[in-house]
């Protein structure tokens, strides 16, 4: 049997191991232990269970949340004559068989799948009869709806391991506060004496971290481009509003700034193209949405700007992890206007919807669901007396009625259909009105963030709760502080 060292020199090409990962894999592969690994973004996390899988007798399969991410990450691992596949709704039926098949025979080693294909009753029938050596979880923050981007069928992933025979496994995000951590061991069936806990902190030393007051958006222009013009190289622009982001679009390119523009809203081609350009491209300078970032590995990104403030200190870690990943110097620069932070709290609220607008919208779909399928989400919003265009809480509770397997199909492809009963989940007031709560507090810990004076990093790495960080000496604050003393 090779080595983990002998595997990562000959199918990934490094001499020498990253951080903690030698440590976690041996954890994994000698020890057999459980593992929950938080690692920064760009720290290496796909080798701490990829090279266990190539020593383990064995399956892996590997629970992602990202359609576009596992097919990079299959594509990536192909490519060094690993075998791998990917199953999700975009394969057809007869290569899904086919895949699947493949993987329970023991001719592919990783299978990635989201956790919604784990409602599939004959893909829990014959992955059951498959010989499974490692459970992954990727992003397992989705596990907890304490997290920033809760997704109810990761919460299920106890079950599913109970189905598979409890194997091995290790759960990887970069982003998990104390509470997130307890709650992902608690939804996967473990207890925290059966599970390792490594974090690495937030080692990225090389990223320098500022925030500025804006007045306007003549200022948060101004601002915009003095940081372009400094920092040369790729960068990325993030925006909390797609109109606010066509309207900055249009001043750079009145400045003869050349941009790529990335959103939601672009055709599935064009965003494939914009992507696959800002990759390409050294210098590149693109404007984008929290949709646009996942699996982005472009080591030379020396500038991330959020033009608007994020959410949570946990999207907000997770963006600027993209900056740097050459370990050059790059800045990270958060811009804030107050008038931003009313545009998230409104985001919160609608994100948020209350327990009588679930049972509402539940009730058109059980009672007019044809008119749905013939007039879409339209019909929707009229019932609900829809009046700002902004507001996008059906599309809330639709998502939601979906990830809790309320519904199947697309409201969009005309084939949405109820298929269970409301969730209680979504029909409990307190435990909805909590969850709002929650969401607020984490936009309060990224004002906080914005009006630190001591150290940005400290402040994150508090947060994360790995305390004892020393002043990075690479921020604004740290600046301010070696002026005034």
């Amino acid at each position: 049997m090779k080595s983990p060292i002998e595997i990562l020199e000959q199918h990934f090409g490094y001499s020498q191991f990253r951080g903690m990962q030698e440590k976690i894999i041996n954890t994994i592969v000698v020890e057999k232990k459980h593992s929950l690994v938080l690692m920064p973004t760009g720290g290496g996390k796909s080798l701490i269970y990829q090279i266990p899988a190539l020593i383990f007798e064995g399956g892996t399969i590997v629970i992602s949340p990202l359609i576009a991410l596992m097919q990079d990450q299959v594509d990536a691992l192909k490519k060094k004559n690993i075998p791998a596949e990917f199953i999700n709704s975009t394969v057809s039926k007869e290569n899904r068989e086919k895949r699947l098949n493949n993987f329970v025979n023991g001719k592919t080693k990783l299978l990635y799948v989201t956790p919604e294909r784990f409602r599939k009753k004959e893909f829990i029938a014959e992955i059951k009869k498959a010989n499974i050596s490692l459970l992954a979880i990727d992003e397992a923050h989705c596990i907890s709806e304490w997290g920033h981007d809760f997704r109810p069928d990761y919460s299920r992933i106890g079950e599913f391991r109970a189905l598979i025979g409890n194997p091995l496994t290790v759960a990887l995000t970069a982003t998990a506060t104390l509470e997130v951590q307890k709650d992902i061991v608690e939804k996967l069936h473990l207890t925290s004496i059966e599970v390792e806990l490594f974090h690495q902190g937030i080692e990225r030393p090389n990223l320098r971290l500022e925030a500025k007051d804006i007045w306007g958006y003549d200022d948060k222009l101004e601002k915009m481009v003095d940081a372009l013009r400094t920092y040369k190289g790729s960068s990325i622009i993030y925006f909390a509003l797609i109109k606010t982001l066509d309207e900055f679009s249009g001043y750079l390119h009145a400045k003869k700034i050349d941009h790529l523009v990335y959103h939601g809203k672009l055709e599935p081609q064009n965003r494939k193209y914009v992507q696959r350009k800002f990759l390409q491209n050294k210098n590149q300078i693109i404007l984008a949405t929290n949709a646009f970032g996942m699996g982005i590995d472009k080591p030379d990104i020396r500038l991330i700007i959020h033009a608007e403030i994020p959410s949570s200190i946990e999207s907000y870690y997770q963006e600027i992890g993209r900056a740097g990943r050459d370990g050059k110097d790059s800045l990270c620069l958060l811009l804030y206007d107050q008038a931003d932070l009313l545009t998230q709290m409104q985001f919160i609220k609608w994100s948020n919807p209350s327990a009588e607008y679930y049972d509402r919208i539940y009730n058109i779909l059980r009672n007019d669901i044809d008119k749905v399928s013939s007039m879409g989400i339209e019909f929707i919003r009229e019932q609900m007396s829809f009046k700002d265009r902004s507001d996008f809480r059906v599309e809330a509770v639709l998502s939601m009625l979906d990830r809790y397997g309320v519904t199947e199909g697309n409201i969009e492809k005309n084939n949405l259909k109820l298929v269970d009963v409301l969730h209680p989940n979504l029909e409990n007031e307190k435990r909805l009105e909590e969850k709002l709560l929650n969401d607020n507090k984490k936009l309060l810990a990224i004002l906080n963030y914005y009006k630190e004076e001591k150290c940005r990093r400290v402040f994150i790495s508090d947060y994360f709760g790995f305390p004892g960080e020393k002043p990075c000496g690479n921020c604004d604050c740290c600046d301010n502080c070696k002026e005034s003393s």
